[in-house]
């Protein structure tokens, strides 16, 4: 099965790092974080990568550009400044009539990727994504008055779930991206929710994103620590 990773935009609230190379490929723990993310994948047998390149996609193309393990690695340059859904349907003529994964580049998990993919054929919806719960930054409080009737420290957000980015997709779904503006997560998804053809598949794992520094910093130290399991 194809998997397409998305890693062609500019990374713009990391620019300490995004200034000299693309977001997917700082280190984390040692390793960019796009070869974490294919190793999980791999660890699955997923192994037919085709990567979406944007912005300084050459750093990505010269790094990836040579044996790794028994991966099948594939290169398609996207547009510097193509959205995300414009960057998807950049990959329509690769993917046929098959269905395939797809995921961003910044964003960690230990989910099961065949549990994902089982769960994806038997709903038969066009998309599924998988939905996470973060932990909230700060704690949680509820008022009766000016007295606390609810106290809970970082709490996972009660009812937060929010798009993890781990998706399985259909063919079908193309036709829900109009062209290079289109984001991926506004009208396609929002589309595909009307008409009934999203499923949501819970993770209650570890995940996390690499939006800020502070993230960054947060993965670099659960993987040097080696607290998630991939």
């Amino acid at each position: 099965m194809k998997v397409i990773l998305l890693a062609g935009g500019f990374g713009t609230r990391l620019p300490e790092y995004t200034k000299t190379i693309p977001k997917p490929m700082i280190n984390i723990a040692g390793k960019p974080m796009l070869l974490h993310i294919m190793k999980l994948y791999a660890k699955y047998g997923f192994k037919d990568f085709y990567i979406a390149l944007g912005y300084k996609g050459e750093i990505i193309k010269k790094f990836f550009n040579k044996k790794f393990f028994d991966w099948n690695i594939n290169f398609v340059e996207t547009g510097k400044n193509t959205m995300t859904g414009g960057r998807l349907k950049r990959l329509k003529k690769y993917i046929g009539k098959e269905t395939f994964m797809m995921t961003y580049g910044d964003g960690l998990s230990n989910i099961n990727l065949k549990k994902l993919l089982k769960f994806h054929k038997k709903n038969k919806k066009l998309v599924t994504l998988t939905a996470v719960r973060p932990p909230a930054r700060f704690g949680a409080l509820k008022l009766k008055g000016q007295r606390v009737s609810y106290f809970k420290e970082k709490a996972k957000l009660d009812e937060g779930w929010i798009n993890g980015g781990f998706f399985v997709m259909e063919p079908e779904f193309f036709k829900f991206i109009k062209n290079d503006n289109t984001y991926l997560e506004r009208e396609p998804l929002e589309t595909a929710t009307k008409k009934k053809q999203l499923a949501a598949f819970k993770h209650e794992g570890f995940w996390q994103c690499m939006d800020t520094k502070r993230d960054k910093d947060k993965l670099d130290k659960i993987l040097k620590s080696k607290k998630a399991k991939f």
